[in-house]
């Protein structure tokens, strides 16, 4: 597959031309005022992209390579799930936008959330007529006390804002705090629907079944409602720009069987179970499911999976990495795609070798750990920080 990965690469500079660096750099440089909707700022990105976001009506497999994933927007500077930072991150030019990590309302709408339980992610703590709603809950085996989407109804999660989920670590993100709302899915295919109007190409998005054991035994399944809305905007077809993803491979079988979009099962540590294995009593962990057989099983009904970074390079003791695994070549020949997650700026998420200085919420060398890791031969990366995956995706693809 190494050559697979030369050629991909090289097929990428000979369709993008000359410019493609300074292209990228005045797109990035001036993501701050497209945010803002100064208009042509967004231009630099696409014209960088060319048809790359189409896909050359190819589907997922026309998607450049390697493929930067806006990890729930451009959440390295906006308040995550939230229309702003899904903006952000289409304005800096990120390949696909990973636009919602799906729960359910009380009433069966989809929302867009880091996970139900709000508590850290919308001001639902201020409301004082909400405070009956705190409760403890138990998730894939997880007790967790706060306030859950499954407790409200879509009106009334609308009257809360979204804030930053990680604030001492990104305070500036909390200068945005109540500015959005709690998107539904609903409200970001239109989003991606106009964008897709105004910029003259599909806008690419990842959405995830959010615990979906759980929410089903609560009569609240989230493959049939996604389906149906799917349909709904014909948006579930083999080539579709809209990847769907889980932690539960039964979800994403649930799914091959009502909708024909790509697929990709998130793979955990290697020693972890998928939610649903534990509960149907599959004894296999992420170590089985990464072998050779395990790979093959799962390209019967995904096209891809979405691994830890530590599944493809582990660390060592001191947190430093050490030499890939087989599992970028082991999947390319199941004929699976990669994007493993999670690319992150800060110092506190970067291996030991890239760190810089003693400040923990200070960048490190993200350039250097993304350049380690797309050496590995990946097909892209889930980032907080798409501007800077996008710069080192730059220097990677141009050698």
């Amino acid at each position: 597959m190494g050559n697979e990965k030369s050629q991909a690469a090289r097929g990428d500079r000979t369709t993008t031309g000359v410019g493609r660096r300074s292209l990228l750099g005045a797109a990035v440089l001036g993501a701050g005022a497209a945010a803002l909707a100064v208009p042509g700022t967004a231009r630099a990105a696409d014209a960088d992209s060319g048809t790359h976001h189409a896909a050359n009506g190819r589907g997922i497999k026309g998607l450049p390579v390697p493929t930067v994933v806006g990890h729930r927007g451009a959440s390295g500077y906006r308040p995550e799930h939230t229309l702003g930072s899904y903006q952000l991150a289409l304005d800096m030019g990120a390949h696909v936008i990973e636009a919602g990590d799906l729960c359910p309302t009380k009433d069966g709408h989809l929302v867009c959330r880091h996970e139900p339980e709000i508590g850290g992610t919308t001001d639902v703590s201020a409301h004082p007529e909400f405070a009956g709603r705190k409760t403890t809950k138990v998730i894939d085996g997880v007790s967790t006390t706060g306030w859950f989407t499954e407790d409200f109804t879509l009106a009334e999660l609308k009257t809360l804002r979204a804030v930053e989920r990680i604030p001492g670590t990104r305070q500036h993100n909390t200068l945005y705090n109540g500015r959005w709302e709690i998107p539904t899915f609903e409200e970001v295919l239109a989003w991606r629907a106009e964008q897709s109007r105004k910029r003259g190409r599909e806008v690419w998005i990842y959405p995830e079944t959010k615990h979906p054991t759980y929410f089903r035994k609560l009569g609240l399944g989230l493959e049939e409602r996604l389906a149906k809305i799917l349909r709904a905007h014909g948006l579930h077809k083999k080539n579709s720009p809209v990847i769907l993803q889980s932690f539960e491979p039964t979800s994403i079988q649930r799914l091959a069987k009502l909708v024909a979009n790509p697929k990709a099962v998130l793979l955990s540590t290697a020693n972890s179970r998928p939610a649903d294995f534990v509960d149907i009593g599959d004894p296999r962990t992420v170590a089985d499911l990464i072998t050779p057989k395990g790979l093959a099983e799962i390209a019967t009904y995904a096209q891809g999976i979405g691994p830890t970074l530590d599944l493809i390079i582990p660390k060592d003791a001191s947190g430093k990495l050490t030499q890939p695994t087989t599992l970028v070549e082991d999947a390319h020949a199941a004929g699976l795609i990669l994007h493993p997650y999670t690319m992150r700026n800060e110092n506190t998420f970067l291996p030991a070798d890239f760190k810089k200085g003693t400040d923990p919420n200070a960048y490190g060398d993200a350039f250097g750990a993304f350049k380690a890791y797309y050496a590995t031969g990946i097909d892209g990366v889930f980032s907080d920080n798409c501007d800077t995956a996008l710069l080192a995706r730059e220097d990677f693809v141009n050698g």
